[in-house]
């Protein structure tokens, strides 16, 4: 039934948003299997991703990948649909791209994954899992592709040759511009306002350059003109991709146009004493535009008692803390920056140590800790700390802390950092003396953790149960004291030796010791509780949901039947059920009627139902289930049942389906294969497609003419399968024929199958028709009698082939009522296509129970 129902809602016309179409498109993919396996009422979880954030476009690629693009900055919004039952639990993780199927460790439980900002490292593909307990767990994909542009860098580089034995000089310049952008980016060169082209003179080349950072394009300039020395831009554009402007930027090109260069007065190392004042002059050689000359001071800013004036650097009452590396730096953006560096070194080696007293320090979570190391030396070099034990950052975020009184100050401690905290002396000016280090052990205490925090424990009448309160963790590790309480009620608790748990055992359950146990765990830092409700209640039915709606209406005196179907959740952790009380409430009506259930025999997973009759059409109705034992009434559930029409299967046609609506005519991609076929024209096909293989348009020659296809590329591999699979028809004849066209052109191409699945008690699949290998490129038409004994699906199976040119395409499909054309055996009806090599053709297995007669004719 189910599937007629959204056979109807395809075809009827529902011009409904794309969302909706996609959710609904979805629920009726996630439920046809619970529907054919006939197994039992648990269903396996499956799962669907839909974006619902700031995108610039969703679209498929080559090999039907979903790809979301999204502008840096933007929020991302993505949303896992799930069916199953039990309702699966859904978890999302990530991979930083194709290349590596690992998940990250981080991960999000929930439905929905929400991602403020998004950078462009946050790209790549996003995993949607799952998981309910029943078959194995569902897990979709979709790749996130963030959009940007960076301003763009231009740099200058020229070279001088010698011509004909140094009689003239040759002056090649290349204009360098790199960029950094998602997609990537289109240059463009401009002189003045001329946009310039490649190889439009002789003395003017553009190119892209291997091995570079970045995208770049280079201008190169042979030779250079009178002309060439001119102002020249260079315009970086991704085309208003996700509405990212372009950038541009300019340089002027003179016949004096050089790089920057440096001389230095002092050597490259320089040893002074503390309280010397010194002078580092830095003078500029050269370099057309005026090169930019900026001194800067390694590690730490430039000291406070210096000065710069033009090259020069003075330092006046050099302090130990001055010492380190000062970097004379030129820049012009005309070839390489010039650099010149001097090491400052002061003399005098460090030492470090602990205080007395202050090796282990020991504090409580929440509260302040200070670890000390003691440091001399001239200059005092800094301390850095790190931790010893553990494979985690500071509390700063970065995997070392640097300090100058030699003092790591932690505010509000919590328990990962505990451990052995490293101190020691920052690299000393530049001498050949190893790092002076120290150890101090940090030790924070707190609370215990405990399981279970809540536990719903039910028990049959009579029987004894145990509770038992785990202190997972805590510092320190064990139990100080325990207390237990029922209701509130504290209960006498004999000693016991210290250990990291308590239990208390409950002799026998009844309705007297029925109710809510508590235990409180102490260590002396802090106190947990573990909470149990203890009863023989049992647990609530669970009302199946992916099946049908099973309604029996009578027209004539506007009344309806419900078939209620349900599960027991745990019926064998207590007693056995003897009846369930049902409640049923027309909404928006105050009357209940109840009545009650017997249960003979009740098993996990057992599907139960009861018909509900004479409800009104089209009335609502709120049912309320609560399975009865010899203890009293158990956990009640909820439901709300409305008013459905019948809805028949369709019949098969005698039209023919070209796949020329998005629709496909109601086929389905299946869910259990390994990849899905691909809908496409001449239009729409990927223009770097591998030559030698597959249809260059559709069965009519036109390129707008559409056509279903298996794409054989990576990441497919050999047996890979995609499967189509039509609406389910009911049967209205007794023999019917399958025609179609099919494309098999490839020195790779594996095999393409037709199955016939009967719906009966279960779904049987029988394969009744096959043909492998290369078939030339022409299109050829098969015809497949068939004779199913129920209602029927007809399923199209591309297997992919050795190797990647081995794609496979069909069109052109038609289920008619009736025998196939008898004519002998012979070849396919073939329509070759231009400047093809036909090779000889070979007859197609005939295979499966359900075929009845089945010849390949001439139409």
């Amino acid at each position: 039934m189910l599937p007629g129902l959204f056979w109807l809602l395809f075809f009827a016309g529902d011009e409904g948003s794309a969302l909706k179409m996609e959710m609904i498109w979805f629920l009726f993919l996630s439920l046809v299997p619970v529907y054919s396996r006939g197994q039992g009422v648990y269903a396996p979880a499956q799962a669907q991703i839909i974006h619902a954030g700031q995108a610039c476009v969703v679209k498929e690629d080559n090999i039907s990948e979903r790809v979301y693009t999204i502008r840096e900055g933007d929020t991302l919004v993505l949303q896992c649909l799930v069916t199953g039952h039990p309702r699966p639990q859904v978890r999302w993780t990530k991979t930083a791209g194709s290349a590596s199927d690992k998940f990250q460790e981080t991960s999000v439980l929930n439905e929905t994954l929400r991602i403020e900002k998004i950078q462009r490292l946050q790209g790549g593909r996003y995993y949607c899992k799952a998981e309910n307990g029943v078959g194995v767990p569902a897990i979709k994909s979709i790749r996130v592709d963030v959009q940007y542009l960076d301003e763009p860098v231009l740099t200058i580089h020229q070279t001088i040759s010698d011509v004909r034995g140094s009689f003239y000089q040759e002056k090649t310049v290349f204009l360098r511009c790199t960029v950094n952008s998602n997609p990537p980016a289109r240059f463009i060169w401009k002189r003045g306002a001329e946009t310039l082209s490649h190889s439009q003179d002789n003395g003017v080349d553009i190119y892209e350059p291997l091995y570079t950072q970045g995208e770049t394009k280079v201008l190169k300039l042979k030779n250079l003109r009178p002309q060439d020395y001119a102002s020249y831009t260079c315009q970086v554009s991704v085309r208003n991709v996700c509405s990212i402007p372009d950038k541009s930027i300019t340089f002027q090109l003179t016949n004096t146009t050089a790089p920057p260069a440096l001389k230095l007065s002092v050597n490259e190392t320089l040893v002074v004493n503390p309280g010397d004042n010194i002078t580092m002059q830095c003078s500029l050689m050269g370099g057309d535009p005026q090169p930019e000359v900026v001194w800067s001071h390694s590690p730490g800013p430039m000291p406070p008692n210096s000065l710069v004036q033009g090259g020069n650097l003075t330092i006046w009452r050099i302090h130990v803390e001055d010492s380190g590396y000062y970097n004379c730096t030129a820049i012009n953006n005309v070839g390489n920056p010039a650099k010149k560096t001097v090491n400052l070194l002061v003399r005098l080696p460090p030492t470090i140590s602990v205080p007395k007293g202050q090796s282990t320090i020991t504090v409580r979570e929440g509260s302040r800790a200070e670890l000390q190391c003691e440091v001399r030396g001239k200059p005092k070099p800094p301390i850095i700390w790190s931790r010893v034990d553990k494979e985690t950052p500071m509390p700063s975020g970065t995997m070392t802390m640097e300090t100058y009184d030699g003092k790591l100050r932690l505010e509000s401690v919590s328990r990962e950092m505990s451990g052995t905290y490293k101190c020691q002396t920052a690299r000393y000016n530049g001498f050949n003396i190893r790092p002076r280090e120290a150890l101090v052990q940090l030790n924070v205490q707190f609370p215990p953790m405990v399981e279970p925090a809540f536990q719903d424990v039910r028990q049959g009448v009579g029987r004894s149960v145990t509770l038992r309160c785990t202190m997972l963790k805590g510092s320190p590790m064990k139990v100080a004291t325990s207390v237990w309480r029922f209701n509130g009620t504290l209960l006498a608790q004999p000693l016991s030796e210290q250990q990291d748990y308590s239990e208390l055992k409950v002799d026998s359950i009844s309705r007297e010791t029925s109710g809510s146990y508590e235990c409180s765990i102490s260590n002396d830092v802090g106190v947990s509780t573990c909470l149990f409700q203890v009863s023989a209640k049992a647990y609530s039915p669970e009302f199946y949901y992916d099946t049908p709606n099973p309604t029996l209406s009578q027209k004539q005196s506007k009344n309806y039947s419900y078939v209620l179907q349900w599960t027991q959740k745990e019926p064998d952790a207590v007693d056995p059920i003897l009846k369930y009380r049902l409640e049923v409430r027309q909404l928006a009506q105050r009357n209940t009627i109840q009545t009650f259930i017997p249960v003979q025999k009740m098993e996990k997973g057992l599907l139960l139902e009861h018909i509900l009759p004479n409800l009104k059409v089209p009335q609502s109705y709120e049912v309320h289930l609560t399975p009865i034992t010899s203890f009293g009434a158990g956990d009640m559930a909820a439901r709300i049942i409305r008013y459905m029409e019948p809805i028949n299967y369709p019949s098969p046609t005698d039209n023919t389906c070209r796949f020329e609506d998005e629709k496909i005519c109601g086929f389905m991609q299946d869910k259990m294969d390994n990849f899905d076929w691909t809908r496409q024209n001449a239009l729409t096909q990927n223009p770097k497609r591998t030559v030698n293989t597959g249809p260059p348009t559709d069965i009519s020659g036109t390129p707008e003419g559409y056509y279903m296809f298996i794409e054989a590329s990576r990441p497919r591999v050999t047996g890979d399968k995609a499967r189509l699979i039509s609406p389910l028809y009911n049967i209205t004849a007794k023999y019917y024929c399958v025609s179609f066209y099919y494309h098999m052109y490839g020195k790779h191409i594996g095999s393409l199958n037709l199955l016939v699945r009967v719906r009966n008690k279960r779904a049987i699949d029988t394969q009744v028709w096959s043909l492998s290998g290369n078939r030339g490129n022409m299109w050829q038409q098969a015809h497949v009698p068939i004779n199913p004994p129920g209602p029927f699906q007809i399923i199209f199976e591309g297997v992919r082939g050795t190797s990647y040119e081995g794609d496979i395409a069909i069109d052109d499909v038609t289920l008619k009522k009736g025998d196939c054309p008898r004519k002998p055996i012979g070849p396919n009806k073939a329509v070759a296509l231009p400047g093809s090599g036909v090779p000889a053709l070979h007859s197609p297995r005939l295979c499966g129970p359900l075929t009845f007669f089945l010849y390949v004719l001439l139409r």
